[in-house]
């Protein structure tokens, strides 16, 4: 994978929301006509921010189901979106005992992340 792209009408909230809930930074982005930013992660740009440069779909999570990134300290985690109020839902991946996490970005878009089975439940 090298990167997913979200389109958005709200460039500063959907940046503060992936870098609080995801630990992704904001980082070098090439000078586009359009405003945007470049989010990474281990030093790669894996999420792309487009606002303004691109017509928003009338229905804004389009054909994107969701993304998926693995993440470390599910309670931490969820301590984080319960104190944001942020709706999700916590699901154990069946035979596998996987964790998984799913909620929305501001713009519709779901965002799973996988906690490894080893991790204490809420």
């Amino acid at each position: 994978m090298n990167h997913f792209t979200v389109l958005t009408r709200d460039l500063e909230r959907t940046v503060a929301f992936y870098a609080k809930f995801l630990g992704l930074q904001a980082g070098a982005r090439p000078p586009f006509d359009f405003p945007g930013a470049w989010l990474y992660a281990g030093g790669q740009p894996i999420l792309h921010i487009v606002a303004g440069g691109l017509p928003m779909p009338a229905e804004p999570a389009g054909v994107l189901d969701h993304m998926a990134f693995s993440g470390r300290d599910l309670r931490a985690t969820l301590a984080l979106l319960q104190g944001d109020g942020m709706p999700y839902e916590l699901v154990r991946l069946p035979g596998d005992g996987t964790w998984q996490l799913f909620f929305h970005d501001p713009n519709g878009a779901r965002v799973e992340i996988d906690f490894d089975r080893g991790e204490p439940g809420p």
